[in-house]
């Protein structure tokens, strides 16, 4: 059989006959690789370039890398938060004609990291609920979106910074199916897989002695179950409201946008006796502030970042002299956010010089000084401005953090 490359886009088949596909994945070059933490996979999985973008590429058989590459264009057609399918590549053969697995190309997720690599040095139990959040939204949207997992771990998740927390990916879809909506049995085996993972996960690291002692790993492996519930009720659950209170329908659609959800179609019914209103979120898509920040911006950023980019334009916006909601004379937010972008974050970033940043993206490093601001305000005991706060941000903590900001392959 003929090498054959099945990608997304026009452009990627070319840059990608420029690899050694004749050679097993173990085998390639160092100059194609590049050198980036990589979590552990039944599979041989290496990080190379083609052209200007870093690639993961995974070895496996034809049939479920063909089915891998499938559901994860479907996830991204959903907007769940997975890595990008770039290509299939199968009929690899070696120099002797022998058969060689096909292989699976994805995008390399900027600034993210397996869950092994930001235990290299002793993670806080803080840090680690933060973990944990962050899977338990992952599989909520997934389970939402009717996604069974099937093989939920830290190991098949990547983190990226988002604002304080995390924001997790799924990066192996090999054991999913998509349905319309899952049963209650199935994303109870989906959540005791994930239970029993990170538990294993964690008694790992324990042994290699990278766990905190404080951490215990069987309860870690529970409190995702917690999570899981206590964010699948707030999203699903029935509300009956008296008749005439329908502020109390705002005031839950309202806790579901502090949540970063949105409620898409809604179900409100009336009592027989029309005494009571029954309410139900019917679809809730996730991500409310990055529709929002997006829409006004055109910054495509994580969901905690557009939540602190959207505080920081809302108090921006409200000094500017045009600035007069409601007036239909006055500048529409779509103009000032644009403004806002232009003459205030844009500039801020900059300032940041790219050999310092590290694994951050610019709305990471933009959160990182407003909390450095924040910081250096209360110990001055009044605004001490942005451009001072970017100063002694580059001069005094940029310097003791570079150990940890891995640098980033790919382009700002």
């Amino acid at each position: 059989m003929a090498l054959q490359i099945s990608a997304t886009t026009p452009e990627h088949p070319a840059l990608l006959l420029e690899l050694p596909w004749h050679l097993p994945l173990e085998e390639w070059p160092e100059e194609y690789l590049v050198p980036l933490p990589r979590g552990i996979s039944r599979h041989v999985v290496r990080y190379a370039r083609a052209g200007d973008e870093v690639i993961a590429v995974k070895e496996l058989a034809e049939r479920p890398a063909l089915r891998e590459y499938e559901l994860l264009r479907d996830l991204d057609r959903i907007g769940i938060p997975a890595v990008d399918p770039l290509a299939v590549v199968t009929g690899r053969t070696d120099a002797d004609e022998g058969p060689l697995e096909s292989v699976l190309v994805t995008r390399h997720l900027g600034g993210s990291m397996p869950y092994r690599s930001m235990f290299e040095t002793t993670m806080r139990p803080a840090t680690m609920h933060r973990l944990m959040d962050a899977l338990a939204v992952l599989l909520v949207r997934l389970h939402l979106a009717g996604f069974a997992w099937g093989d939920c771990s830290l190991s098949n998740t990547l983190f990226r910074r988002d604002a304080g927390a995390y924001a997790a990916y799924l990066v192996d879809a090999e054991t999913g199916d998509l349905h319309t909506q899952l049963s209650s049995g199935q994303r109870d085996y989906d959540l005791d897989l994930a239970r029993v993972n990170i538990s294993g996960e964690l008694l790992d690291l324990e042994a290699s002695g990278a766990l905190h002692p404080s951490v215990d790993p069987i309860e870690f492996g529970m409190e995702i179950c917690a999570r899981y519930a206590r964010l699948w009720e707030e999203l699903t659950r029935t509300s009956v409201y008296p008749a005439g209170k329908y502020h109390y329908i705002e005031r839950r659609i309202r806790r579901l946008n502090d949540l970063g959800f949105d409620v898409a179609e809604m179900q409100i019914e009336h009592a027989p006796n029309g005494d009571t209103v029954t309410f139900v979120p019917k679809v809730v898509d996730a991500g409310h502030h990055q529709r929002q920040l997006l829409r006004l911006t055109g910054l495509d950023t994580e969901e905690n970042q557009a939540r602190r980019l959207l505080n920081d334009l809302e108090s921006w916006m409200a000094t500017q002299d045009d600035y007069a909601p409601g007036d239909p004379l006055g500048a529409r937010p779509e103009v000032l956010a644009h403004r806002w972008v232009r003459d205030v974050f844009r500039p801020t970033v900059r300032a940041v010089p790219l050999e310092m940043r590290g694994s951050m993206d610019p709305a990471e490093i933009y959160h990182e000084l407003l909390e450095h601001r924040w910081y250096m305000s209360e110990r001055a005991q009044h605004d001490i401005g942005l451009d001072t706060a970017v100063q002694d941000y580059i001069s005094h903590i940029l310097p003791k953090a570079r150990e940890t900001l891995q640098p980033s392959p790919s382009a700002d």
